[in-house]
């Protein structure tokens, strides 16, 4: 693409694509490969974010797109979800099936984790009779408004009041505090680990008695398993790290293999709550459409075939193990990981904005959390090579010197 095309794609991002922040990345993407994304200029970049959490093979696997490829030439979209039998949906709902723990068994598709979240939400109000929910303060769910209810940050919340009524709001990994969730409460919602909030990992004590204590009060605890799902953090699921089971599960990003796909799974008598009294309870129509269910169904696969949870959990210590440096040079104040979930923590917004910068200019891509400013996260391809991993991690080392050198 020539300069003036560039120049003139961007105006016309700028004026008609609805801007979220003042200062977007404004990367040209030509094409993405493996770990890689290639701009306009021919410039490659290391994608240390796989998409947040999407790109769990990397970007145009050839399973994921021989299998979109042979389910776009036989249908698409037929019908609103559940009335039609599509075999995508079947195949991928069983796949998960066999993979989740008991009793997660019964999969409702959505579009994407926020809508997922809605969906438990609603399903736990319904199979409960109960109208409190619990969710944690610095938590990230989603940006619907009922999700954006049970977010925990209040800067995102306050413009878009009134919210969902019966939320309340406990600190994060702290057990004292969960005497609070009583008979009232529908469900508890939590990420097993907070990664919008920093990356922050609780103590396998905090969610076993979460677990514990939404039991003796018959509250369904939903695990927003969006991001650290799938392998991301060294198991199928971040909550078999803990020894937990919940409820409900929330799934999305890797779950699709790089087309857009949520689901949340439970028991079958939790599920059946939305198919009576009325019928139709909760319904979507482009949920768990037949394209992005084929290349779920590859990526799952792969995941499962090649344990890529393992791998990720033996990259995520090397690297953690490399970023090291970048503490003990003081360039950074904290690394914090769990497989190929990692933080990097600064000691201000501004060095971690420049940490970023300096990695973009040596051609990776890193990303701060939304809800804490001073830290880095990495969130890179399950599939992350050998050679890869030395790449990025030169790279930061790099920007770490700048940032020492005060450059």
């Amino acid at each position: 693409m020539s300069a003036p095309d560039v120049d003139a794609l961007r105006t016309r991002f700028a004026r008609h694509v609805c801007q979220t922040s003042a200062a977007p990345v404004g990367l040209v993407v030509e094409r993405a490969e493996g770990c890689w994304i290639w701009d306009a200029s021919g410039r490659r970049f290391l994608d240390l974010l796989s998409g947040i959490g999407v790109a769990a093979l990397g970007h145009r696997h050839p399973d994921v797109e021989a299998a979109i490829e042979r389910q776009s030439r036989r249908y698409l979209h037929t019908m609103v979800y559940g009335e039609h039998i599509q075999d995508p949906q079947v195949d991928l709902a069983t796949c998960l099936a066999d993979v989740l723990p008991r009793p997660l068994s019964v999969t409702y598709f959505t579009n994407s984790g926020a809508e997922a979240v809605e969906g438990a939400l609603k399903t736990a109000r319904k199979h409960t009779h109960r109208p409190g929910i619990v969710a944690f303060e610095g938590s990230f769910h989603g940006d619907t408004l009922g999700a954006l209810s049970v977010g925990g940050n209040p800067v995102y919340r306050r413009p878009f009041g009134p919210l969902l009524p019966g939320v309340r709001f406990l600190p994060f990994d702290c057990t004292a505090t969960l005497a609070d969730i009583d008979d009232t409460v529908a469900a508890v919602i939590v990420e097993p680990v907070q990664a919008e909030a920093g990356v922050r990992i609780p103590a396998p004590s905090f969610l076993r008695a979460l677990r514990q204590r939404t039991r003796e009060v018959g509250a369904l605890l939903i695990a927003d398993e969006v991001l650290t799902g799938l392998g991301r953090c060294g198991r199928l699921l971040a909550c078999e790290r803990f020894d937990i089971v919940p409820d409900l599960v929330v799934l999305a990003k890797a779950l699709g293999g790089g087309l857009p796909l949520g689901a949340f799974v439970g028991a079958p008598e939790v599920m059946a709550t939305l198919s009576s009294d009325p019928p139709l309870s909760h319904v979507t129509t482009f949920g768990g459409h037949p394209l992005s269910c084929a290349a779920g169904l590859a990526s799952l696969r792969r995941i499962r075939g090649e344990r890529l949870w393992e791998r990720a959990e033996a990259r995520g210590l090397e690297l953690h193990a490399g970023l090291e440096a970048l503490v003990e040079s003081g360039a950074a104040a904290a690394v914090r990981s769990l497989g190929l979930l990692l933080a990097l923590e600064f000691s201000s917004a501004a060095r971690a904005g420049r940490f970023v910068a300096g990695c973009f200019e040596r051609g990776v891509l890193a990303g701060w959390t939304l809800h804490d400013d001073r830290v880095v996260r990495l969130a890179p391809p399950l599939v992350l090579g050998q050679a890869e991993q030395d790449i990025a991690l030169a790279a930061m080392r790099e920007a770490g010197t700048d940032l020492h050198h005060g450059s």
